[in-house]
């Protein structure tokens, strides 16, 4: 869903058996603050349609990082200035990368 709405560098990492808490982080760079808010309802609404519902509302104060905790996958969405500040991927570095998919683009596939 957020590589289909444009955002970028969108990767997935997997903590099973590394934290208690979820078992996936998907971590994206959106292009603005009204797209970030855009994709966080998206997802909220696929979420709640698939019996993920966000345990919290989305919270969307903040322009440079939106959290959609969906208890199993939580969805981080940054700005470019917000991820390059909290650098989540080398902060779980221990955490494996999925490789997935991206169907708007089939040659892009995200590995570690």
């Amino acid at each position: 869903m957020a590589a289909n709405t444009r955002c970028r560098d969108v990767v997935v990492l997997d903590f099973s058996g590394l934290l208690p808490v979820c078992d996936f982080f998907v971590i994206a760079t959106g292009t603005s603050p009204r797209q970030l808010r855009s994709v966080a309802d998206e997802l909220a609404e696929l979420g709640k349609s698939r019996d993920f519902a966000p345990i919290n509302p989305v919270h969307q104060d903040s322009s440079s990082w939106i959290l959609v905790d969906c208890v199993d996958v939580v969805i981080h969405l940054f700005s470019e200035e917000g991820r390059q500040y909290y650098d989540l991927e080398n902060l779980w570095g221990d955490a494996k990368r999925v490789d997935w998919n991206n169907p708007a683009n089939p040659s892009s596939s995200q590995s570690k």
